[in-house]
């Protein structure tokens, strides 16, 4: 745990903070702070910053509604910048947008972006859209007993693959079993979030039984 007092803040009393999504780790944008308003932000788990044309401390979502809640704080090794966690509410952007960072400069055309909260996005995009001649607007259409019997049987598919210790086709199993779970989660209004959430407490329940064991 690092002091306020450590940190290098600029010839205007500012550090620059690199505001982060919790769950995506997608860089949601870059604001400022000083003091004043980290102090905030620590001690009411919101992000609070400092407006540079303003000259004034706003708090995210005071109008907008689109609080951000703090989960960590992290400054960098020269401890200039930070990095701030956050759990979102809404969208960071005053566009409307989730993130701000969306006009692309640059991208080599060979490694695209994958994340599974974009294959969640599109799987939940086919179950509104329902477009003819996709599989997964057959397993929406057919139901929760269709999709959960499709989930079983890529269980087993896994577990085959993995007797077999055939990794190349455990992984392809596996991929399988990880798209029908989405799917299963989409129909039951289950988010990635409330996964993650739920994987996180286990994790926090872990490090305090770690801690009173070494005490």
């Amino acid at each position: 745990m690092f002091d306020i007092e450590t940190l290098k803040f600029d010839s205007n009393g500012l550090i620059p903070a690199v505001v982060q999504d919790y769950f995506t780790k997608e860089v949601l944008t870059v604001a400022y702070m000083n003091r004043e308003s980290l102090e905030i932000t620590i001690n009411e788990k919101r992000t609070c910053f400092y407006s540079r044309s303003r000259k004034e401390l706003w708090r995210k979502g005071e109008t907008s509604g689109n609080v951000q809640h703090v989960v960590s704080i992290t400054a960098d090794c020269d401890m200039d910048a930070l990095v701030v966690k956050v759990i979102k509410e809404g969208p960071a952007c005053h566009t409307g947008a989730q993130s701000c960072f969306f006009n692309l400069l640059f991208e080599d055309g060979v490694n695209g972006d994958f994340s599974i909260y974009d294959l969640y996005e599109l799987i939940k995009g086919r179950k509104t859209e329902m477009p003819e001649g996709s599989y997964t607007t057959y397993l929406f259409s057919k139901g929760k007993e269709k999709i959960l019997k499709k989930v079983g049987e890529e269980c087993t598919e896994v577990i085959i693959g993995a007797m077999k210790d055939d990794k190349p086709e455990t992984v392809y199993e596996i991929a399988d079993l990880a798209y029908h779970i989405l799917v299963l989660m989409i129909e039951q209004g289950i988010t990635v979030e409330d996964v993650i959430a739920e994987l996180a407490s286990r994790h926090v329940i872990d490090k305090k039984e770690k801690q009173e064991k070494m005490a």
